[in-house]
């Protein structure tokens, strides 16, 4: 007798697929995957090795998340094309998910990198760093914007960008270098969110790699302009030039009370 054609109990099939033989007794009763005989003396389900690879299929696509109506959509009209099909949109839903948790981790490293920061850092310096590019969505305001009007465009973008919640992105504010400049230290032209692992570019702001002068300011907004002055001054010490925008975003709102303690990082392009 051909080995495939022996029977196994429900126990010893259910064993060699690694589940629960009550998953083929549900199986069974909702008419997914039958067993080959009923064991007409006793009731017994009995299966042979032949049914291993359709079993094997159905709990792949349970895995992958496939509702029991679509596996028995597929199951009566099993077909190669039908399964590449199913396969196709799981990928696809596979790949989101693999980029939406690639997200989570980088923004999760950042809030770590920065907590390390306020942790061990002298938050009073400024540092020269290299960056490299990142590719920004941004929306436009002025002094006119009122905070209603910025959350609602925020709100928009993370719509149009399939964000799925406020922490799987970074936030900040964008200020003129010709602006800081020229003394208008509240002249914020732009707002940006950076989404990590963003491929597309066209229509985004590219922030650009290489030099930036990176400071901290501690407390209210009305002191921020003392802080633009250390940073021209260093500057000016450094023999370097500002370029571009300043990107500021802060990096401990998860862990203050009072606006005193709110720290503000602040990043701008230099040319030497």
């Amino acid at each position: 007798m051909n080995e495939k054609n022996k029977l196994l109990t429900i126990g010893q099939f259910a064993s060699m697929h690694g589940i629960n033989k009550k998953t083929l007794m549900w199986y069974d009763e909702i008419n997914l995957f039958k067993p080959a005989l009923i064991d007409p003396e006793n009731g017994y389900r009995l299966y042979n090795y032949h049914q291993s690879p359709i079993l094997e299929t159905i709990l792949l696509l349970r895995e992958l998340d496939v509702s029991i109506n679509e596996i028995q959509d597929f199951m009566k009209n099993r077909s190669a094309a039908s399964l590449k099909n199913l396969l196709d949109v799981k990928i696809d839903e596979l790949e989101h998910n693999i980029m939406h948790l690639q997200a989570v981790k980088k923004t999760l490293c950042n809030h770590s990198q920065y907590i390390e920061t306020l942790m061990t850092m002298d938050l009073s310096q400024i540092n020269i760093i290299e960056k490299e590019e990142r590719c920004l969505i941004t929306v436009d305001i002025d002094k006119d914007t009122s905070f209603e009007k910025e959350v609602e465009m925020i709100t928009a973008e993370t719509t149009k960008y399939k964000l799925g919640r406020l922490h799987e992105a970074s936030y900040g504010s964008m200020l003129p270098v010709s602006s800081i400049l020229n003394g208008r230290f509240g002249d914020y032209s732009k707002l940006f969110i950076e989404i990590p692992f963003l491929t597309q570019k066209e229509g985004l702001h590219i922030q650009p790699s290489g030099k930036y002068i990176r400071a901290f300011h501690k407390g209210t907004f009305d002191k921020m302009p003392l802080k633009y002055q250390e940073i021209l001054d260093y500057a000016r010490k450094q023999g370097v030039s500002l370029s571009g925008y300043s990107y500021e975003k802060g990096i401990n709102e998860s862990v203050i009370d009072r606006i005193e303690d709110y720290i503000v990082q602040i990043e701008i392009p230099i040319c030497e």
